[in-house]
C-alpha cells in the first residue's frame, strides 16, 4: 500500500465491489476467501491482489461492466473517474478507497532537442512542468472529492481500509521482496524515501 501522505500527492486507486456483497472490504481478510477482482493486464497489480488472497483476473475495461453484472468478477480496481464514466455504480455497491496504487504521467522530450536549448530555457521548461504537475495533482484530488460525492449520491458506499493491515499482509506474502528484486536496489531505495521501509 502507498503511505497516506503519498496518496495525497499522487493518483489514488479504489477497489469497488459489486452489488450483493454483504460488507465492504476493510481488512485483508476481505480477500481471504478468494475474492474475484478484475485488474488491468499488469504483473504488479496481479501480484498485489494475489498477495492479499484475492483471485485477480485480467479483463478488458470494455468488458468490465458485464463481468460485474454477470458475477464473473466480484470487484474491480480503478480510479473513481473510471467508475463514474463506466457507470460501474450501477453494478456495484461498495468502494474501498484503498490508495493501493498511483499512476504516473510522463512528459517525454527528445534528448538532443532539449539539450540543444540554452540552460535558462531548460530551467523555464522544467520549472513550468514541475508547477503544472503540482496543479494537476490538486485538480485530480478535487475531481476525486467531487466524484466520491456524485457516486455516493448514486448509491455507492465508501470506506477507507487501514493501510497498515494491508501492508503487513503484503510483507507476509513477500510481495515487496519480489518487486524489490524486479526494480533493483536504487529504485527501491527511492521508493522507500516516500513510503518508509517496506521489506
Amino acid at each position: 500500500m502507498v503511505s497516506s501522505d503519498i496518496a495525497v500527492a499522487v493518483r489514488c486507486g479504489a477497489v469497488a465491489e459489486r452489488h450483493g456483497r454483504t460488507h465492504p472490504i476493510r481488512t485483508p481478510c476481505g480477500w481471504c476467501r478468494g475474492f474475484k477482482i478484475r485488474v488491468p493486464v499488469t504483473a504488479l497489480l496481479t501480484s498485489l491482489f494475489s498477495g492479499l488472497g484475492a483471485l485477480p483476473s485480467s479483463i478488458s475495461y470494455s468488458e468490465l461492466y458485464s463481468a460485474l453484472q454477470t458475477h464473473i468478477v466480484e470487484g474491480q480496481e480503478n480510479p473513481l473517474a473510471q467508475v463514474s464514466t463506466g457507470k460501474l455504480y450501477e453494478v456495484q455497491k461498495y468502494c474501498a478507497l484503498s490508495n493501493h496504487c498511483w499512476s504516473g504521467y510522463w512528459i517525454v522530450a527528445n534528448r538532443r532537442a532539449l539539450s540543444s536549448l540554452p540552460a535558462d530555457l531548460v530551467d523555464i521548461v522544467n520549472s513550468n512542468f514541475d508547477a503544472a504537475a503540482i496543479r494537476e495533482r490538486a485538480d485530480l484530488q478535487e475531481m476525486d472529492r467531487s466524484l466520491q460525492a456524485e457516486l455516493a449520491g448514486k448509491g455507492m458506499t465508501f470506506n477507507k481500509p487501514d493501510p497498515v493491515q494491508f501492508r503487513a499482509a503484503l510483507v507476509k506474502a513477500s510481495f515487496y521482496t519480489q518487486w524489490q528484486k524486479t526494480y533493483g536496489a536504487e529504485a527501491w531505495a527511492r521508493l522507500e524515501q516516500y513510503t518508509g521501509r517496506l521489506t
